[in-house]
């Protein structure tokens, strides 16, 4: 029976749609199904005891500014903190150049609000990281799909999709989500070039730039931009929106995250900000920073790598003895994800139902797949689960996938 709300929801819902990841978590809550879907932070390197004391200290003395209203952008000390934090490891900026968000998942859908008419065409990776193409899809979105490899995009054949003329090309340089791949340097510059050429700007998604396990760190696709433009770090004017999160560094429950812009993108950022929240809750800024200065973070971040390339290891060894030798994989350098690649006869989402029913999940990588395909791949996720549960995880998921290619689907 329908009822008279069917008749009222605006156009740009009929593009939305529940995430495959969300709806997998809840039949994941079982606490008896081991749960390689989820892209979930190691609850045992969270920091409680500090954060429980950075919570005693910003009552004690700053209660009455941290739970009082504040600005769009930010709360300014930590803005300060993120732009020396950001200049070891991207190009550097001014606070000016940060506005705080909640959360990145914010952040995509202010970026699809901001630029995107209906119909527009945006660049990605394919796969690509599921989130940001729930954010643009409520705008009417439009994706032009370049493949990859375990180097990233393949930006040789950047140049085609380019044409079109597309709003932004947006990309996961660093560990990606979903297949954990890296893009070269070689490719980085490349992008940058072409990018320039066409006058396309480019979204930056870097959630696990700082978890890397092994290899040379290589510069943002931002920093990289900022040297191509031989500017001078007066002021950032790239042609780059850079995004990054305190979600993988401290915890994804503070919903704190923050974008790099250009000032007259950030202030344009702002005022659509404004519209949606006001500001970041206060309280949650003033903890995070209270928490992370003083160098905790730098060391924090040691232990979530060292925890992180354990399992990641763990995995990789448990798969190269379980798996089918037919089945393929990555084998990233960081970030908290790895991608199988499965005979093309073999349906994922098939043999996923299997794996169910020996209480062992993962994610069938259609979904990250904008314009059809990859009905033969699967995300897995290593960073959650204990070297042991991953142990007996990847056994079960190898009984599974050597049954499904007796069968032959």
């Amino acid at each position: 029976m329908q009822t008279p709300w069917e008749y009222r929801y605006a156009h740009r819902t009929q593009k939305m749609g529940s995430s495959i990841i969300r709806e997998l978590l809840k039949l994941t809550e079982q606490p008896d199904i081991i749960s390689f879907a989820g892209g979930l932070p190691a609850p045992d390197v969270f920091p409680v005891k500090e954060f429980q004391n950075a919570c005693n200290e910003v009552l004690q003395n700053q209660g009455a500014s941290a739970l009082q209203y504040s600005t769009t952008e930010g709360y300014l000390p930590l803005r300060e903190m993120i732009a020396r934090h950001n200049a070891r490891f991207s190009v550097q900026v001014a606070a000016d150049n940060i506005m705080i968000t909640s959360g990145s998942q914010q952040a995509l859908d202010f970026i699809g609000r901001l630029f995107l008419n209906r119909g527009d065409y945006i660049i990605v990776e394919s796969p690509t990281y599921l989130g940001a193409l729930q954010a643009w899809n409520a705008y009417g979105a439009q994706y032009i799909s370049v493949p990859s490899d375990e180097h990233g995009m393949i930006v040789d054949k950047l140049e085609e999709a380019l044409r079109i003329g597309p709003k932004f090309i947006y990309i996961l340089p660093n560990f990606q989500n979903p297949s954990g791949s890296t893009l070269s340097l070689e490719r980085r510059k490349r992008l940058i070039v072409l990018a320039d050429q066409y006058g396309v700007p480019i979204v930056e998604d870097d959630p696990y730039g700082q978890l890397r396990y092994e290899g040379e760190h290589i510069p943002s696709v931002a920093t990289l931009d900022s040297r191509y433009r031989n500017e001078k770090n007066e002021e950032y004017t790239g042609n780059v929106i850079y995004l990054s999160t305190f979600s993988k560094l401290l915890a994804p429950g503070l919903r704190l995250a923050w974008v790099v812009a250009p000032p007259q993108v950030v202030r344009k950022l702002v005022m659509t900000k404004q519209a949606a929240d006001l500001h970041t809750s206060s309280f949650i800024q003033y903890v995070a920073h209270e928490v992370a200065k003083g160098g905790f973070l730098d060391e924090h971040v040691k232990v979530i790598r060292a925890t992180y390339k354990e399992r990641r290891d763990v995995m990789l060894e448990m798969m190269d003895e379980m798996f089918p030798e037919e089945v393929r994989w990555t084998r990233p350098h960081g970030g908290m994800f790895l991608w199988g690649v499965l005979p093309e006869h073999i349906d994922a989402a098939e043999v996923l139902k299997v794996a169910l029913d020996r209480k062992v999940a993962f994610v069938p990588g259609t979904a990250f797949h904008p314009n059809g395909g990859g009905k033969n791949t699967m995300r897995l996720n290593f960073s959650f689960s204990s070297p042991d549960v991953i142990r007996e995880g990847i056994t079960r998921l190898g009984l599974t996938l050597k049954e499904a290619l007796k069968n032959g689907h």
